[in-house]
């Protein structure tokens, strides 16, 4: 679930976009060849067509051609196998049972706690037995978002993988087709695995651990037990730049506004519409949240209170999926008066050009449609109507500090994450609820903000909830690790790395918290768009990492 560190992507001005070739509506991808993953059926790529010919029109040697010229070829082993089998948060029983397939292939020891973590024992190298046990850690889960045309199950189908490349930089990447990819976490789980496996590779004693429900809650990480584990050094490898070794992240906490107000049957002689927004980017809620990404809710909630109707009453109101995803589209249904439906449609126009010109949304669509009256079974009141809007305009969402030690780095952060609403009682009454997360490496702060949506929440008559909080991890600029990690990277790419933390939440504090004398450091490939249909890992990255983990296991061994 790693994201970046608002440092180190600050030079990114632009999105970056991939090429795309349109895909059948079914049964596969374009001139795609089918490649059959280890224990499962067969995960799809696009062939040739997304690479950069060289000027003779051949394609380039550096490019790969097809997902299994891939290398490190373990790596994209695993990470294909991964890929094939659903692993939506808090639904893993398929994940786990492909890993402890993979175990058992292998004839590795994998024990599994009450919840479903997984820890695999991996013996040492002959020679190095005698180290300290390492723990390779990660995550077993996937944020599971899919553009609004896609057709694809999570329950169900697997994740096509695409060969492309990044339409800017024209670097070789793999994403997916119209989903999220997975590669936040299954990217580093393939690594850790690959280097447990992988007969030249050097190292002590290996535990690999596998948590659960990282994406929406971190739950699993919540239940370790300290006599789950032996080892007291971990390398996670669920960050997300390939020239930065993390020490430290962000904690977090869930609030949650809720009501129940009074619907009633709407006006025979009012127009029912439909406004949509679609289009966004979305992205990481931390790795993300610097780069000022347009909020869909804020966007609609501004839409809808701009237009100046006085008689607005939502029927209707569903926005964004998941805490941890900046929401990329939303819907109202609502009622107005005939007479101001001019007035609704112009500053829906409004409101999409300025946040194409000023939040960079180029894609960015607000549409206000017709809608039929069986959409609009209850409607609330003005009153009720105006209130909830004003509290979605009220609520903070994006950066709200920096850090002062730490140029560009995020300190605290909130999410406006999703809105949904539901009829009780035969439509006589509309359930709405608020989801947010907020983000701070200042504990101080984090209370600060959840106080602040809390206020906004009883101002608004709103009943509301907190919880779900997780610690932040402390940077230990003494660690053991890092000064290998140092070391090992400098030698090998002849620069030093950069040591900084991350806004986004890792598992480390809290493993750190409930294990106890942990010496911990987070590395991993570079992933951007990551819990977004835009995610996408860097071949060249995989390679590096590669390189990394394999010589820094070698120098603990």
């Amino acid at each position: 679930m790693a994201g970046r560190s608002a440092a180190m992507s600050s030079r990114v001005r632009n999105p970056m976009f991939y090429d795309s070739m349109p895909a059948p509506a079914c049964g596969g991808l374009g001139h795609a060849t089918p490649l059959v993953s280890p224990l499962r059926g067969p995960v799809w790529t696009e062939g040739t067509e997304h690479l950069k010919p060289t000027r003779d029109n051949k394609m380039s040697a550096t490019q790969p051609q097809r997902l299994e010229d891939l290398e490190p070829a373990p790596v994209w082993r695993f990470f294909a196998g991964m890929a094939a089998v659903p692993r939506n948060s808090k639904k893993e029983e398929k994940i786990r049972a492909h890993v402890k397939n993979l175990a058992r292939q292998y004839k590795l020891t994998c024990r599994e706690d009450s919840v479903g973590n997984l820890v695999i024992d991996v013996p040492a190298t002959p020679g190095h037995e005698q180290a300290p046990v390492t723990v390779l850690q990660g995550h077993l889960d996937m944020v599971c978002e899919k553009n609004s045309g896609t057709q694809h199950d999570f329950d169900r189908d697997p994740i096509k993988l695409v060969l492309g490349k990044d339409r800017e930089t024209s670097e070789a990447i793999v994403r997916a087709d119209g989903t999220t990819l997975g590669a936040d976490n299954g990217i580093g789980v393939a690594l850790a695995f690959a280097a447990a496996t992988e007969p030249g590779v050097v190292h002590g004693p290996l535990e690999l651990l596998l948590t659960v429900d990282e994406e929406q809650g971190m739950t699993g990480a919540k239940v370790l037990e300290p006599a789950f584990l032996r080892g007291r050094r971990m390398l996670n490898l669920d960050s997300e730049e390939d020239d930065a070794i993390y020490i430290g992240c962000a904690g977090g906490c869930d609030a949650n506004l809720a009501w129940s107000l009074k619907a009633t049957a709407p006006d025979p002689n009012a127009t029912v519409v439909m406004v949509t927004i679609a289009g966004l980017r979305g992205g990481h809620s931390g790795g993300d949240i610097h780069l000022n990404r347009a909020n869909a809710i804020k966007l609609l909630a501004r839409t809808l209170r701009d237009s100046g109707v006085a008689d607005l009453r939502l029927a209707l109101l569903q926005a964004g999926s998941k805490r941890n995803v900046i929401p990329r589209e939303a819907k109202a249904v609502l009622t107005l008066p005939a007479k101001g439906l001019a007035a609704l449609k112009e500053t829906a126009g409004q409101v999409q050009a300025e946040t194409v010109r000023e939040a960079g949304e180029a894609q960015c669509t607000i549409k206000v449609d017709a809608a039929g009256r069986d959409q609009a079974p209850g409607v609330l009141s003005t009153a009720d109507t105006q209130r909830l809007l004003d509290t979605l305009l009220a609520i903070p969402s994006g950066v709200l500090a920096v850090n002062p030690a730490v140029p560009g780095l995020v300190q605290t952060s909130n999410n406006l994450s999703v809105v949904g609403s539901e009829y009780q009682g035969a439509q006589a009454a509309l359930r709405l609820e608020i989801q947010t997360l907020s983000r701070s490496s200042a504990a101080f702060e984090l209370d600060a903000t959840i106080r602040q949506i809390s206020a906004i929440g009883r101002l608004a008559g709103a009943t509301v909830t907190t919880g779900n909080s997780y610690p932040g991890w402390q940077p230990d600029l003494n660690s053991a690790m890092l000064d290998t990690g140092r070391k090992v990277y400098e030698k090998l790419f002849g620069q030093a790395p950069k040591v900084t933390a991350i806004h986004a939440g890792l598992e480390c504090g809290i493993i750190g918290e409930r294990l106890g004398g942990m010496d911990m450091i987070s590395f991993g490939p570079r992933i951007k768009g990551a819990h977004s249909p835009e995610e996408r890992v860097y071949i060249a990255s995989v390679q590096k990492s590669w390189k990394f983990v394999t010589a820094f296991l070698a120098a603990i061994a």
